[in-house]
Order: C-alpha cells, then structure tokens, then sequence
C-alpha cells in the first residue's frame, strides 16, 4: 500500500467539512432569504394597517349615511363634520346632490384621518330616498 506524503513528510488525511469560501456563501445567501423574509413581513403589516384605516373609514362614511337618513330628506350642498370611531377623531365632507332621473338624492362622503384634509382616505357614495 502506498502513501502519499506532503513535504512535511507526514500522511495527509482527506478533508472532511466546508472550506471557508463555502461557508461564507453560505452565510451570504442567508443574510439574503432573511432579508427578503423581512421585508415581506414589513410589508405585510403595512398593509393590514393601511386595510384597517379604509375598514374604518368606511364605516364612519356609512354612519355618517345612517344619520342623514335619519334625519329625513337633506338639503342639497355640503357638509362637514367630526366623528370618533376607535379610539380615533375622523373629519368627514359630505356632497349632497340629486342623482340622475331625481328620484334618489346622491350622497359623497369623503372621510379624512385627521383635519388636515390632504387627501381623503376613502370616498364614498350613498343614495336616500327622495
């Protein structure tokens, strides 16, 4: 049987594991999934909190709805108000117009997060009877 020698003079023995190179490859790849996984989570929840702002500024534009029609027919023009919904003030601008054919009165409401009123988060249309 013969061995092979290196010029140390001992028997070199075959390796058994990752070379550095190899592991650092490694460790670059899973920095990348962990970053990518982190930035879909990020995301995720950026959109969940986004859903829930128009959830409820839908339903501050319906309660909004609700009491015009309890009030009877309104009067054409605008409004606006101020109404809580979860723990949040929400500003809200209401169009009031009749709708074509005049038999409904069309109602926009444009709900804001705050007074500012930049943009509206949400718009939207009702219609009561006339």
């Amino acid at each position: 049987m013969l061995r092979r020698f290196c010029s140390t003079g001992f028997a070199r023995r075959p390796t058994a594991g990752f070379t550095l190179l190899e592991v650092l490859v490694a460790l670059v790849v899973v920095a990348v999934a962990l970053a990518a996984l982190a930035r879909a989570g990020a995301q995720a929840l950026d959109a969940q909190a986004a859903l829930e702002e128009r959830t409820l500024a839908l339903w501050v534009a319906d309660n909004v709805l609700a009491d015009m029609r309890l009030e009877g027919v309104p009067t054409s023009g605008r409004r606006q108000g101020r109404q809580p919904m979860a723990d949040r003030e929400w500003t809200w601008q209401a169009l009031i117009q009749l709708a074509p054919g005049e038999e409904l009165i069309r109602v926009d409401v444009a709900v804001y997060a705050s007074s500012a009123q930049d943009s509206p988060i949400l718009t939207h249309t009702g219609f009561l009877p006339r």
